[in-house]
């Protein structure tokens, strides 16, 4: 399969040029290995060599031998790599010598010492709209942030039909190229295998695949939300095997690990009122398409649901906002207050932040502006810095700058 470019490439480049290892992370399927593989000088595959076993028992440092940069593919599988690599930077004293893909946080229990000064770290997502293609890039985030970019581009054609089918297909290499019905049934699948092997697999205790499922799918019925774990206990609790907050928050937890969910953590800063910042995260899967395959949704169902709808293209463009900022060396979080203000990502910078509100139709572009505005006055800039943009994500229309200043933007003209 043809490899395309991916805003990882140049981020693992510049990791090895000032780091003896690198580790990459992120959820299976979203590409780590290929795109290590474009770097790497030779490759052993932890997780389906037999060799790596019989090495480690008699004579570990064999498993590192080979051209460099070696890339020990799905290193969790077999922690003790964690330090005999890190003893190998020590003792080489040069950069570029590893790379480490895993698609799950090993077992904490595990003692292994710190990598602090020989590992540098990357968080993989599945492919981002400019990555695949949807998007035009005529708008660069780094751009707008910079002040140097013209929001104004050609308007977005997708419609509803079209955001519907790109959020559901998802945006996993290895649907590319295939037709829908392909690339639907691949995320029911990755979500299935989840639930019945992935789970109990990293839990390293058997967990129950149908409360998985039902854990799963509550969390794709608060997509984009804030639900608490009473909420969700609530929510995922059948009269007959009730789920307690505890058991729902070592599911989380589980699924955090495996990088198949990925809250948006709150802001942290000072508001000029009374009113007091939300703390609750908001949760969003590594990629939207597994909360359409948990609500075994289609795009047609989700056309007539306009409202689901713009939940997973809000948790679409978070997707595509953290893979572009983080590129860049920013935070993304969310925010809300006591009182109703909010903003749906908060790109933060080391000389100031960005106010992001996120709306699939351009006919809720005005209320958005309100409450964006409502937001940014409220925040003690002293504190925290300048809003160095405000900026409005829509699903259609064009790009333009509001009379207010603010920006419209539309996600399929968004890049780095």
């Amino acid at each position: 399969m043809d490899y395309y470019n991916r805003v990882a490439d140049g981020l693992l480049r510049a990791a090895l040029d000032r780091s003896g290892a690198v580790l990459v992370e992120g959820a299976k399927g979203c590409g780590k290995t290929s795109t290590c593989e474009q770097a790497a000088g030779s490759v052993v595959r932890v997780d389906v060599d037999p060799t790596v076993e019989l090495y480690l028992q008699v004579e570990p440092a064999r498993v590192l031998h080979g051209d460099t940069p070696r890339l020990l593919d799905e290193w969790q599988r077999q922690p003790r790599l964690w330090d005999l690599v890190r003893r190998a930077v020590d003792d080489r004293r040069q950069t570029g010598q590893f790379i480490l893909t895993g698609s799950a946080t090993p077992d904490p229990s595990v003692p292994r010492h710190s990598g602090a000064g020989r590992f540098s770290v990357l968080r993989m997502r599945p492919m981002t709209l400019w990555e695949t293609g949807v998007s035009t890039g005529e708008v660069s985030l780094a751009g707008i942030i910079e002040g140097t970019d013209n929001p104004g581009c050609s308007p977005s054609d997708l419609g509803l039909d079209g955001w519907a089918t790109t959020i559901a297909r998802g945006g996993w290499p290895s649907t590319l190229g295939r037709s829908d019905e392909d690339a639907y049934a691949y995320v029911v699948d990755y979500l299935t295998l989840i639930a019945e092997v992935d789970v109990s697999s990293v839990a390293q205790v058997q967990r129950d695949p149908v409360k998985v499922s039902r854990v799963l799918s509550s969390l794709a019925r608060n997509v984009s939300g804030e639900a608490s774990l009473a909420t969700l206990s609530t929510d995922v609790s059948g009269a007959s095997s009730p789920l307690s907050r505890d058991t729902v928050s070592r599911y989380l937890d589980t699924l955090e690990q495996l990088m198949v969910i990925e809250p948006l953590r709150s802001w942290q800063t000072a508001l000029r009122d009374s009113a007091r910042l939300r703390k609750a995260p908001a949760w969003h899967f590594v990629d939207p398409s597994l909360a359409v395959a948990a609500m075994r949704a289609t795009p047609t169902r989700l056309v007539s649901e306009p409202k689901t709808l713009g939940l997973l293209f809000e948790s679409l463009a978070v997707r595509d906002v953290r893979v572009y900022a983080e590129s860049h060396g920013y935070r993304v979080y969310r925010a809300r207050d006591s009182v109703g203000r909010e903003v749906d990502a908060i790109v933060e910078c080391p000389d100031g932040w960005v106010a992001c509100e996120i709306k699939l139709g351009m006919g809720q572009v005005d209320h958005a502006a309100r409450s964006l505005q409502a937001f940014v006055d409220a925040v003690d800039t002293q504190t925290v810095g300048p809003c160095k943009a405000r900026v409005i994500i829509v699903g259609s229309g064009p790009g333009y700058r509001r009379p207010d200043g603010i920006l419209v933007v539309p996600l399929a003209a968004l890049r780095p």
